[in-house]
């Protein structure tokens, strides 16, 4: 569409998502910026009297999503590999093994990932339903979070793992009851077999790269946080950003390696400054503190229950700090003195509180000059309550991922039995967060779960699935449910905030980028539940088209 002259936009809802103008009829889009934003005659007298016009039918326009955390090289790898996401069942995932082994024949690994916990007994899938398709042939499959992996009998033996091997530091092996592996690997205990597998190749790791953008460009969002850059996630960035096939904005979470210390500051520093030089913003650092709730790794203030499904008795302990408390602590303030933001995982109400801790330890001395780091805690599925308020009292935004604050087995059946009724009513307190001041930011965790922010929104506003989780299914702690308009500015401005682009994006206000994304439907006229039907029809990043369904 058109740069030169400008382009108007009108005919359908336009939400700025500005809190002082939210509603207009008509935006001028001109070089790449939002030139006026209101009624119709103000919007046409801002463009040259040869530009275009975008007549959206009824159609209705948001600003553009940004995801706060997703880690998109790995949803596109998800698509290219052995893709596991979707299939609930033992037999669709065997389909699904046997169908990669069809087009990738040999003897080699045989790699993907994907996989629910809560399609196999106690969410631990066995070897031997894998041997039984794949026979000698090494497999390794992670799960849908990337905190446990599948792998056969092969793999096993090429890793030396057997009943005499121990679990790793901060990991575990699954064990049948005669204590020979069973086929779940957790967390640390991934690396084992991991190390084993082949690297993708640099051309492999563009091609999930520009995948990934592709998807997220389809489903309206703009830009993003990406949660995880490793070497190679790093170097697939500059070579795309340096063919000038990067349309996103991103922002890049240098992945903090937690078996090494203090001594990788520097290197940290270093590659942050190759790639500020490269046009690519590596501002923030990610340090990861605990794993998850389902495979009791998620570190809690206390000790899970030890009555759980089917009535099963075990010692499960509080989970795992991935770093000692002192040196969360020393990493944070190291980072926040030379102006890196910390981007923290931090699932279970210890490991909260130690990034809510580890955060004001570094504002002791008063803020830096001239810098809002805007640290951000992504996933905060269980806060205690006495956490509440620091995050607005401490700046730290709170880096929401609602897709899973709802009702589903993974829930019901591998989490709620092992809290309790006081920790399960603490869960994704979104709402309670908001009241009491914290900025909400939205991410997706893509691959983990859907990429799509309508639907994420949707679970955030109504505490069921987007579909509504079945007929009988209840809201999942209906008082912690959002506003629609919250939802959203979560998902746009937000994340811009959290990404320091607020300036520029989050909103559709004179001045800022025409970051824009047309909709099939109004959805602030929706039900929750039915939000995702407002499919996106076209989605702009300055003003350029990234997306086109061809609706239009």
């Amino acid at each position: 569409m058109g740069q030169d002259q400008g382009l108007l936009v009108t005919g359908g809802p336009i939400w700025t998502g500005s809190s002082e103008v939210p509603w207009v009829e008509a935006l001028a889009v001109r070089d790449g910026r939002v030139a006026a934003a209101g009624p119709l005659t103000r919007a046409v007298e801002a463009l040259d009297p040869r530009h275009e016009t975008l007549d959206l039918h009824g159609r209705a326009v948001v600003p553009a999503f940004q995801d706060a955390h997703c880690h998109p090289i790995h949803g596109g790898f998800q698509q290219r590999s052995c893709n596991l996401d979707g299939r609930l069942t033992t037999e669709s995932c065997q389909e699904a093994v046997v169908a990669y082994m069809r087009t990738h024949p040999g003897d080699g690994w045989i790699s993907g990932m994907g996989w629910s916990m809560e399609t196999f007994p106690g969410g631990t899938p066995h070897r031997l339903v894998l041997d039984s398709v794949t026979g000698s042939r090494p497999a390794y499959l992670t799960n849908r979070d990337g905190h446990s992996a599948w792998v056969n009998s092969a793999a096993l033996a090429l890793a030396g793992i057997d009943r005499d091997t121990p679990d790793p530091e901060h990991g575990r092996i699954e064990r049948d009851p005669a204590g020979a592996p069973q086929g779940t690997l957790h967390e640390s205990a991934m690396e084992l077999v991991s190390r084993l597998l082949p690297r993708p190749s640099e051309d492999e790791a563009v091609a999930a790269l520009l995948q990934a953008q592709r998807h997220l460009h389809s489903l309206g969002i703009s830009g993003w946080q990406d949660a995880m850059v490793d070497r190679q996630t790093e170097r697939a960035y500059s070579l795309v950003a340096g063919a000038g096939t990067l349309t996103a904005r991103v922002r890049m979470a240098l992945w903090w390696e937690r078996e090494r210390g203090l001594d990788q500051v520097d290197e940290l520093v270093a590659r942050r400054a190759r790639l500020r030089a490269e046009g690519l913003n590596a501002g923030s650092v990610k340090i990861m503190l605990d794993g998850v709730m389902e495979t009791f790794t998620a570190a809690t203030l206390e000790p899970y229950r030890s009555q759980g499904q089917a009535g099963e008795a075990r010692e499960r302990g509080s989970g795992h700090l991935f770093l000692e408390p002192e040196l969360a602590r020393s990493a944070t303030e190291a980072l926040d003195r030379l102006h890196f933001q910390v981007h923290f995982h931090a699932i279970g109400d210890r490991a909260v509180r130690l990034a809510l801790d580890a955060v004001e330890a570094s504002r002791r001395e008063g803020p830096t000059l001239g810098f809002e780091p805007r640290h951000h805690i992504a996933h905060i599925q269980l806060i205690h309550p006495h956490d509440l308020p620091r995050f607005h009292k401490l700046g730290v935004v709170a880096n929401m991922q609602p897709f899973w604050a709802r009702h589903d087995p993974q829930m019901d059946e591998l989490t709620i039995p092992f809290l309790g009724p006081e920790r399960t009513g603490q869960q994704y307190p979104f709402r309670s967060l908001a009241d009491r001041g914290a900025v909400l930011a939205g991410g997706s965790d893509w691959p983990v779960s859907t990429a799509n922010p309508l639907e994420e929104i949707a679970v955030a506003v109504g505490r069921v699935g987007p579909g509504g989780d079945g007929p009988t299914r209840e809201p999942f702690l209906p008082a912690e449910c959002l506003p629609l308009a919250t939802a959203f500015s979560a998902f746009t401005a937000g994340s811009a905030f959290v990404n320091h682009l607020e300036a520029t994006t989050g909103t559709l206000s004179p001045g800022k980028q025409a970051d824009l994304v047309v909709l099939a439907a109004d959805p602030f006229t929706l039900e929750p539940t039915a939000l995702p039907q407002a499919t996106v029809e076209l989605t702009m990043v300055g003003g350029r088209t990234v997306y086109d369904r061809g609706t239009v």
